[in-house]
C-alpha cells in the first residue's frame, strides 16, 4: 500500500491530469485551434524528453531497427488518435465529462483483450464475471452521461463555450471521449507489447512525440491555411501549451512512473475516480460552468463498473499468486493485462 508521498504524489497526478484539460479548454474556447495545440504541446515534449533520454540512457543504446522504428511510428498514430478526440471532446463538452470517461478505460481494454484474444473468458470465475458486469455497467454509465444531461445541479457563473450549450454538441463530445479511451486501451497495450521488446521507457516515449509531431505537423499543413492561426501568442494559448507538455505529460508521467514503482498499478488506478471530483471543483471555479445531473448519475454508474472491473482483475492477480506459491502454475504465466495498461498510464496520451 502507498504512504503519504504516494498519496500526495497519485492526487498531484491527478490535479496535473484536470488542470491539463482545463487548460486546454480555456485556449480552445480562446480560439486555439485543437490541432495547433496538439502540434506544438507534442514538439516541446519531444524537445525536453530527448536530452531526458539521452542523460538516464547513457549507457551503450539498443539498436533501433527498422521494425522498431515501425512500431513507434504505429504508436505515434494510435496517440494522435487519443489526442485528437481528447482536443474534440474538449471543445464540444467539458473536462469533467472527460474525466468520466476516462474510467472506461478498464472496460474498454477488458473488450480489447478478448478480441485480440489476449483473454481467455471462464463464465464459471468470479473475476471473469465481475470484469464483464461491470464492462456492461461502465457502457451503461457512459451512455447515460453522454446522452442525459438533465437540469444543472451548479449553474453556470459565466458562459466560456457556445459549443458545450447544445444537447448535439454534448453528444458529440461525449462520443470523442469514449472513442479516446477506447483508443487509449489499444495505445496501452501496444505500448506495453513495444516496451517488453524494447525496455527503455524514455526512448521510447521521446521517438512517440517525434512521431506524433510530424503527424501533427502533416494535419495542421492540409487543415489549418490559415498562417495567423500557427502564431503563438503570449496568452492562454502559450500557457496550455507548456503546461500541457510539462506539467501535463512530462511531470505526470515521471510522477506516475514513482508511484507505480512504489506502491504498484493497483493502488495508481484507485485514484481514477478522484478525477471526476477534481474535475468538477476545477471546473465550476476556473471556468464557471454548469455540473448536470446527468454526469452525476454518468459518474456514478461509471465508477460502479470500473470497481467491478479492477476487482476482477485483482482476484486474477491473487489467484496467480497463489498458484504460484502452491506450485500448480505452469512455466506460461503472463502478465494481468490490467497491470500492463496501468503501467501504460506512465506513458503521455
Amino acid at each position: 500500500m502507498g504512504d503519504w508521498r504516494s498519496f500526495l504524489g497519485m492526487v498531484s497526478v491527478m490535479f496535473s491530469y484536470v488542470g491539463l484539460m482545463i487548460v486546454s479548454k480555456a485556449a480552445i474556447d480562446n480560439g486555439m485551434s485543437i490541432y495547433i495545440l496538439n502540434l506544438y504541446a507534442a514538439a516541446l515534449s519531444a524537445i525536453i524528453l530527448f536530452p531526458i533520454s539521452s542523460f538516464f540512457h547513457s549507457s551503450p543504446s539498443l539498436p533501433l531497427t527498422f521494425s522498431i522504428l515501425c512500431r513507434f511510428f504505429l504508436l505515434g498514430v494510435i496517440g494522435f488518435v487519443c489526442h485528437i478526440t481528447r482536443y474534440v471532446g474538449i471543445e464540444y463538452s467539458s473536462p469533467n465529462l472527460g474525466m468520466a470517461m476516462l474510467n472506461l478505460l478498464p472496460a474498454c481494454t477488458f473488450i480489447l483483450a478478448v478480441i485480440f484474444r489476449m483473454e481467455k473468458l471462464d463464465w464459471r470465475a468470479a473475476s471473469t464475471q465481475a470484469k464483464s458486469a461491470g464492462t456492461v455497467v461502465s457502457i451503461a454509465g457512459a451512455f447515460i452521461v453522454t446522452f442525459y444531461k438533465g437540469p444543472a445541479l451548479i449553474k453556470a457563473t459565466q458562459h466560456l463555450s457556445l459549443s458545450g450549450s447544445t444537447q448535439i454538441s454534448w453528444i458529440l463530445g461525449g462520443v470523442s471521449f469514449a472513442a479516446e479511451s477506447l483508443a487509449m486501451s489499444l495505445f496501452y497495450i501496444v505500448q506495453a507489447a513495444i516496451v517488453k521488446k524494447y525496455p527503455r521507457l524514455l526512448t521510447v516515449l521521446s521517438y512517440y512525440f517525434l512521431f506524433l509531431t510530424l503527424l501533427s505537423l502533416a494535419t495542421c499543413l492540409v487543415i489549418e491555411r490559415d498562417p495567423s492561426a500557427w502564431i503563438l501568442r503570449p496568452d492562454i494559448g502559450l500557457v496550455a501549451v507548456v503546461f500541457v507538455a510539462i506539467i501535463g505529460t512530462i511531470f505526470r508521467v515521471g510522477m506516475t512512473a514513482w508511484c507505480l514503482k512504489r506502491t504498484g498499478p493497483l493502488y495508481v488506478s484507485l485514484f481514477k475516480p478522484a478525477g471526476i471530483v477534481i474535475s468538477v471543483a476545477m471546473e465550476v471555479l476556473f471556468l464557471g460552468d454548469s455540473f448536470y445531473l446527468g454526469s452525476l448519475v454518468g459518474a456514478v454508474i461509471i465508477v460502479s463498473g470500473f470497481s467491478g472491473v479492477m476487482w476482477g482483475k485483482a482476484r486474477e492477480a491473487e489467484m496467480e499468486k497463489e498458484l504460484i506459491a502452491g506450485g500448480l502454475e505452469s512455466g506460461t504465466k503472463r502478465t494481468p493485462l490490467l497491470q500492463d495498461m496501468v503501467q501504460g498510464h506512465t506513458s503521455t496520451t
